[in-house]
């Protein structure tokens, strides 16, 4: 793998969605004709938080990389701001694929495109594989398992209050991502105290600008009407790479085997990531190893020549 040091040279991109957004992000430029990779960043994050980091590392390691802020988030267009919409993410990254194959046929092999994804979007990544058989691969990073919350029925009743209000020409309502006592004000997992992100949120608040740390009610309203987890099946059988920190406790590791891993019947590998948890698997010291795995699995199973792709099952 090459060397981080070697700063990447990243390019500002956009492309347009089926129904008419412009999304926006940042080209890592790889080898010509060569491997590439999509990737978002968790919930409500931007591209500066999670992509610069990781497309840098995986750029360096051969791959042109692709990563941009999710749609109403960010730098990329949408209406109501900070509205999270996980089935309309899962189409963009089809979009996305698009402009590679299409709009980046000199840079980028159209048959070696792997979807990748954090948290929130870990899941988004594996729903896009389970639809879309142009990805080759998908790499999932403490993919999240939770998509109903403990509050289910006062934030959907709200969330019915609150579209009453808006037709009636009231801005939409939005909530904290965290509740200053460092809780989810939905009721959506557990476990952010712990990994003080409470703390990781206010600190990017300050320095990323495009960082909003909020969203729409109706946000909540997106996630209970996706069902993520009935597409699992589907993803055979593009190789699947399912990696975890071993004290995530936002993700267990124990449910995304359960209702990830083992509901794929394709091509599979999960890797644990010792003294790891949810928030830390992709940064600080050892996070090069974790991108050297993810380097590895993609150039075995997205590798030039028609044949195998050399992943065995792992139970």
């Amino acid at each position: 793998m090459g060397s981080i040091h070697n700063i990447s040279t990243k390019e500002d991109v956009e492309f347009k969605t089926l129904d008419g957004l412009t999304l926006r992000g940042w080209l890592f430029a790889g080898p010509p004709r060569g491997p590439a990779i999509i990737m978002t960043p968790g919930f409500n994050l931007t591209k500066d938080m999670i992509i610069f980091e990781a497309g840098q590392y995986l750029n360096a390691a051969g791959f042109t990389v692709l990563g941009y802020d999710p749609r109403c988030i960010g730098m990329s267009d949408g209406m109501p701001r900070n509205d999270t919409q996980p089935q309309k993410n899962m189409e963009d990254y089809h979009d996305a694929l698009t402009y590679l194959k299409v709009h980046r046929r000199d840079l980028v092999d159209p048959d070696r495109i792997a979807f990748w994804g954090y948290s929130f979007s870990g899941a988004i990544a594996l729903c896009a594989a389970a639809l879309d058989k142009r990805a080759k691969a998908v790499i999932a990073c403490a993919a999240t398992t939770t998509w109903e919350f403990s509050k289910w029925k006062q934030v959907l009743a709200k969330a019915m209050k609150d579209r009453e209000s808006q037709l009636a020409g009231n801005p939409g309502m939005y909530l904290p991502l965290l509740t200053e006592t460092g809780e989810q004000p939905a009721g959506l997992g557990t476990g952010y105290q712990k990994e003080d992100v409470l703390g990781i949120i206010k600190r990017h608040a300050s320095i990323e600008p495009s960082f909003i740390p909020r969203t729409t009610l109706q946000t909540y309203y997106n996630i209970a009407a996706f069902r993520p987890m009935a597409l699992m099946q589907f993803v055979d059988p593009t190789p699947v790479l399912i990696m975890t920190g071993e004290n995530d406790e936002i993700s267990p590791p124990q449910l995304q085997r359960k209702l990830i891993f083992d509901a794929i019947t394709g091509p599979k590998e999960f890797v644990t990531i010792q003294n790891r948890a949810h928030m830390d698997i992709l940064t600080g010291d050892g996070s090069l190893e974790v991108f050297e795995k993810q380097a590895d699995f993609l150039n075995r199973v997205m590798a030039p020549s028609k044949g195998t792709n050399g992943v065995r099952r792992r139970g």
